[in-house]
C-alpha cells in the first residue's frame, strides 16, 4: 500500500502545479508597438540624421569589397580581351 500512497502523492503534486497564462490580447506581430507605460514615443522612431549616419556607415563598409570586385571583373575582361585578340 505504501507504493500506492507514494503514487497518489505524486499525482497531487502534479495537480497542484498549474501554469497560469496571461493574455493581454497582443500577438507576436504587434509586440513591436508596445511601449512602457502605454504611451507612444514623442519623436519618430529614427530621425533623418540617424538614417543618414547609418547609410554612410554601410556605404563605407561596402566600398572595399566593391572595389575588389570591380578590379577582379576588370582583370578578367582585360585577360579575355587579350586572349581573344591573339586569335
Amino acid at each position: 500500500m505504501k507504493k500506492e500512497e507514494k503514487g497518489k502523492d505524486k499525482d497531487k503534486e502534479k495537480k497542484e502545479q498549474k501554469i497560469v497564462y496571461i493574455d493581454d490580447g497582443s500577438t507576436i506581430a504587434d509586440m513591436s508597438g508596445t511601449f512602457r507605460g502605454g504611451k507612444k514615443p514623442d519623436r519618430p522612431r529614427s530621425t533623418f540624421r540617424e538614417r543618414w549616419q547609418t547609410y554612410i556607415s554601410v556605404v563605407k563598409k561596402m566600398i572595399l569589397p566593391m572595389l575588389i570586385t570591380l578590379l577582379a571583373f576588370t582583370a578578367a575582361f582585360i585577360l579575355l580581351y587579350w586572349a581573344m585578340a591573339g586569335f
